[in-house]
């Protein structure tokens, strides 16, 4: 039988995201257990700087970054560069461990007893899954959160217990299910508002234009430059 790992690291293959971004701890090690070659891990020593690389790396090469921090700790050192990641609108997941299951209940030491409410509302979304089956799953559905416009970073905290946890057939299926379900975004603006602009960007005399940085994430760049150009 597959274990939880596997599964992850299927999620993570489908959707293109074989580089980790961390700065792990001893409730992070499951994870990188046996971590495959065709995955690269890029060590930082501070968490904050940890979530900088990503957010660079991800915009840099226009795709989705993952993060691996270790529990509360790790994550409230990380809560800076993570609200410049959704100023950014940066696709990120990122990733904390957390306590084995069996002594969440105690708070023993490592347990964030409050997992999902630390990095609010610096995230898109935050979820803590209720089953070690549901973490993969939980995975595909983060990354397509992140990747869901407007853009940004989205939060999992992983007991550390599930990952060697085994699958039944059926929650191995569903794993691969989540991981090659795509969903598609796109919206325009109503063609008679954009052709009203149009015609009062024409007529000015003067025209000044202010654009964000979605001109450049959205590769409109040239568009834009044309349309100062012929104003």
């Amino acid at each position: 039988m597959r274990t939880v790992r596997e599964s992850v690291l299927d999620v993570l293959r489908a959707r293109g995201i074989t580089t980790v971004f961390g700065n792990p701890g001893s409730t992070e090690l499951p994870m990188l257990k046996r971590f495959p070659e065709d995955f690269r891990y890029v060590l930082g020593l501070q968490e904050a700087v940890v979530v900088g690389m990503a957010d660079g790396f991800a915009l840099a090469s226009r795709t989705t970054s993952l993060v691996n921090l270790h529990t509360g700790p790790g994550t409230g050192n990380a809560m800076g560069a993570i609200l410049n990641a959704r100023a950014n609108r940066t696709p990120m997941v990122v990733t904390a461990g957390q306590q084995v299951r069996a002594m969440l209940t105690m708070e023993a030491l490592l347990a964030n007893p409050q997992a999902t409410l630390l990095p609010q509302p610096a995230v898109k979304w935050a979820y803590e899954p209720p089953r070690p089956a549901d973490v993969p799953a939980a995975l595909a559905r983060a990354v397509q959160i992140a990747e869901t416009p407007p853009h940004g970073p989205v939060f999992l905290s992983l007991p550390m217990d599930d990952f060697d946890a085994e699958l039944s057939e059926a929650e191995d299926r569903a794993g691969r299910a989540g991981a090659a379900r795509r969903i598609t975004h796109a919206a325009a603006p109503d063609a008679a508002t954009v052709g009203a602009l149009a015609d009062r960007i024409s007529r000015a005399r003067s025209a000044v234009l202010v654009v964000g940085d979605d001109v450049d994430a959205s590769g409109a760049w040239d568009a834009v430059l044309a349309l100062a150009e012929r104003t």
